[in-house]
């Protein structure tokens, strides 16, 4: 029987790691300005985090999660997010006591048994945000403004457009949500059949329907934004008076409630010309009762997760191009070959990479595995270099080669890769 990948997973395979790796360490760099510290968390947790933050009518705890019982007897669950991780384990270390304010990043793998699309796998990657501690709408200013200059790196803002909303405090949304479950009860029959499931169970998901009949159904149904108190307003005017005084474009949109349990007050998403239907690109929002939620005391906190998948569609993979060796080695002759590798590992000390054929093919062969690996030197060692202790470097960009003693090759090369060829 032959094996394969399971649906809806994918193999990163070494022509496309480049341009992930570049997203990555922009990402990093981006964040890191920002004060923001990378934290590495589990792929597996217990069950029960995600009941009880995510929520139990979510289409992801109902339908998506990778859920088993391990040898232990216990319920295990791989992340379908990482907000609830990143909770559990400032709670678990004892931040929200010895270092209340908090800013964390993290990035990975995440779980969902999700209808495979473009963009949308089964195993997909987040660069997450977690900012915690700060109550205030400078701290949603500021999440704001790193996200989007973090798109700006990759030179994405000219593709992009910012919506928020605010879905007040848990009274507002508790009161939202019975207004709107009545006012979708006269429309249950015309919408499809998930949407009339949702209306018992969670209501804001039916807004997020993406069926443009149960769109259209919904345009006229009662805004959270007239149901937020006056408390969550101010607070939201504010953070639209900061990302006014800093002139990051954005446009509030009242039909975005975000179907998680664990969201209050400023909501987001970021959306990305090109993507299709599924064009969200990241999104997010404040989750203020998650921590106590889970056992916690009360810790204000917000955050934003981005898809790498879906970044990696806008790039161009020209952007993070393959590494290429700065040198390729030429050989004749085991005991060539034995030195050559013995001279690899001092130029990878000093950061310089170089590639050699371990076949012993022919001298000819390997000239042209030279001039097809894209180094700028061929390092020959051959007889009359064996004799002489040096080695013959030919600058394949040019033609031009010289002797090198083997003692000064490091210096040779490092002096010639100053200079353009």
């Amino acid at each position: 029987m032959e094996l394969k990948k399971l649906k809806g997973f994918r193999d990163l395979l070494p022509d496309e790691t480049p341009l992930w790796q570049y997203m990555e360490a922009k990402a990093r760099r981006v964040l890191e300005a920002f004060g923001y510290r990378e934290v590495r968390l589990p792929l597996l947790e217990d069950t029960a985090l995600f009941r009880r933050s995510i929520g139990e009518a979510t289409d992801i705890v109902e339908k998506e999660m990778y859920t088993f019982v391990d040898t232990g007897g216990n319920s295990v669950t791989l992340r379908p997010e990482g907000t609830a991780s990143a909770v559990r384990a400032y709670l678990e270390n004892g931040f929200a006591r010895s270092a209340p304010k908090a800013r964390w990043y993290y990035l990975g793998p995440m779980f969902r048994r999700e209808r495979p699309q473009k963009g949308r796998l089964r195993q997909f990657h987040q660069i997450g945000v977690e900012c915690f501690g700060w109550a205030e709408a400078e701290a949603d200013a500021e999440v704001l403004t790193l996200l989007w200059d973090l798109f700006a790196a990759f030179g994405l803002s000219d593709r992009l457009r910012l919506e928020i909303n605010t879905l007040g405090c848990s009274a507002d949304r508790a009161a939202y949500v019975q207004t709107l479950r009545a006012h979708l009860q006269g429309l249950r029959s015309d919408l499809c059949p998930d949407c009339q499931r949702r209306i018992d169970t969670n209501p804001l998901r039916v807004l997020d329907c993406k069926k443009e009949r149960c769109r259209q159904l919904t345009s006229d149904a009662p805004r959270i934004t007239e149901a937020v108190c006056p408390k969550c307003s101010e607070h939201f005017a504010r953070v639209r008076e900061i990302l006014d005084g800093v002139g990051l474009a954005y446009r509030v949109n009242p039909r975005m409630v975000r179907g998680l349990d664990y969201y209050n007050r400023t909501t987001f998403e970021l959306l990305a010309e090109g993507l299709g239907a599924q064009n969200a690109v990241a999104a997010g929002g404040r989750y203020d009762g998650l921590a106590e939620a889970l056992g916690g005391p009360p810790v204000p906190a917000l955050g934003f997760a981005l898809g790498m998948e879906r970044l990696g569609l806008l790039l161009d993979p020209e952007a993070a191009p393959a590494p290429v060796p700065t040198a390729y080695w030429v050989t004749r002759g085991p005991e060539a070959a034995a030195r050559a590798l013995a001279l690899r590992r001092e130029l990878a000390a000093r950061g310089m990479g170089s590639a050699m054929d371990l076949a012993a093919r022919s001298f000819k062969a390997q000239m042209r595995a030279a001039d097809r690996s894209g180094a700028r030197f061929a390092l020959i060692l051959a007889e009359d270099e064996m004799a002489s202790g040096t080695v013959t470097v030919k600058d394949l960009s040019t033609g031009n080669q010289e002797t090198v003693a083997v003692g000064e090759l490091i210096s040779y090369l490092m002096g010639r890769i100053a200079t353009p060829s």
